[in-house]
């Protein structure tokens, strides 16, 4: 029977963390490759969720007590499910509008990124969160200043490589997880 040391758990959730970080990486250059279908792809998942948006919505609306609220449910949910329907019917033309969301999440995430990493200086390897933050940050202005007229290419492209640095900041962490929990382990033996 193995023993959990936190070692051996930290060692676990690195190797997962790397995986995760190496797909990111493969996901990322299969977009770049395509940018077409990585857009329409985007804006297809998106359409599905808000699809599934709107079903929560309906489901809920029939849970509600107030027949004001029941009424108002189901005019969203249904709102969901057309607004979804719709994006599902004609994904090139989603694809304009959702490379506005995703500049403006590119900006947040970056942002937030950026954040982060002023919090965690002082761990080692933090300072490939500040180089996912501030890439992240310039691609969100890079589709803002391109839209509309190269979103159809753009958004895929840009998608493809937030994809690979984030999954390369991740390795880099997870390694740098690694390399500490050795040698605390190292020490503690």
């Amino acid at each position: 029977m193995a023993q959990n040391t936190p070692v051996e758990m930290f060692r676990h959730a690195s190797t997962i963390s790397i995986l995760w970080g190496v797909l990111l990486i493969v996901l990322g250059v299969m977009a770049v490759g395509s940018p077409f279908l990585a857009a329409v792809a985007v804006s297809v998942v998106v359409a599905w969720l808000i699809v599934l948006a709107g079903v929560v919505h309906l489901m809920l609306a029939f849970r509600v007590h107030g027949a004001g609220s029941m009424i108002w449910k189901v005019l969203v949910g249904i709102a969901y499910l057309c607004f979804g329907a719709y994006m599902i019917l004609h994904p090139v033309l989603s694809v304009a509008s959702l490379t506005l969301v995703l500049a403006s999440l590119f900006l947040i995430e970056g942002i937030l990124n950026i954040v982060l990493y002023v919090r965690m200086r002082p761990i080692h390897g933090s300072s490939w969160m500040l180089i996912d933050g501030i890439i992240t940050l310039l691609l969100g202005l890079m589709i803002y200043m391109q839209w509309p007229s190269s979103s159809l290419w753009a958004i895929g492209t840009l998608v493809g490589i937030s994809l690979i640095f984030s999954g390369v900041a991740r390795v880099m962490m997870s390694l740098a997880v690694r390399k500490a929990t050795g040698a605390i382990s190292s020490l503690a033996a």
